[in-house]
């Protein structure tokens, strides 16, 4: 059995790519939000061997959805599992249950210029995208093979866009050569 990829959650990154794609969209609903992650995300781990936010995607009934993140929204909103207490609250707020509205501007300098360039292209593809289209999109082989409310595998994500398993192997190597010297 080969081991997946080490990927490890960027609260300041995940937070400012947030703050972006909330600055670009017109309708800022957490699927939306997740969606243009999750495909971000994805497009950047194949290109640059990382992704943006570093956080694990589950499959959830309407799609991929980044745990953390989701805990961090629900904590804001008042029901997740963990208190706020003005952590994350200070950059965004939950208004009409799952519609983000975004309290300061993004740190670009939390960003590099490969995450913005991402983002950018999930944004124009996805941004105006109709939910059913996105959602169905978002709903790829490695959401279906995995059981719901389980982590998604990276190397399967990685495998809806490459076909190569050579080079998914490299990057799977790059990244734990670069867990190690850490």
């Amino acid at each position: 059995m080969t081991t997946d990829f080490y990927i490890q959650f960027d609260e300041d990154r995940t937070v400012n790519a947030v703050l972006y794609i909330t600055s670009k969209l017109s309708r800022k609903d957490f699927h939306k939000i997740f969606k243009i992650l999750f495909f971000a995300d994805r497009e950047h781990l194949l290109k640059y061997g990382r992704t943006i936010t570093g956080d694990n995607y589950i499959a959830m009934n309407d799609g991929p959805v980044p745990s953390n993140l989701y805990d961090i929204f629900k904590s804001v909103r008042g029901n997740g599992f963990f208190k706020d207490k003005g952590h994350f609250s200070k950059y965004f707020s939950v208004v009409e249950g799952c519609l983000l509205k975004e309290n300061v501007e993004p740190n670009f300098n939390k960003l590099s210029k490969t995450d913005l360039d991402q983002l950018n292209i999930s944004l124009e593809k996805y941004g105006n995208m109709p939910w059913n289209e996105i959602r169905e999109l978002s709903h790829g082989q490695a959401w279906i093979n995995t059981v719901n409310n389980s982590s998604i595998s990276f190397t399967d994500i990685l495998k809806e866009i490459e076909s190569d398993e050579s080079y998914i192997s490299y990057l799977k190597e790059q990244n734990l050569l670069k867990m190690h010297l850490q």
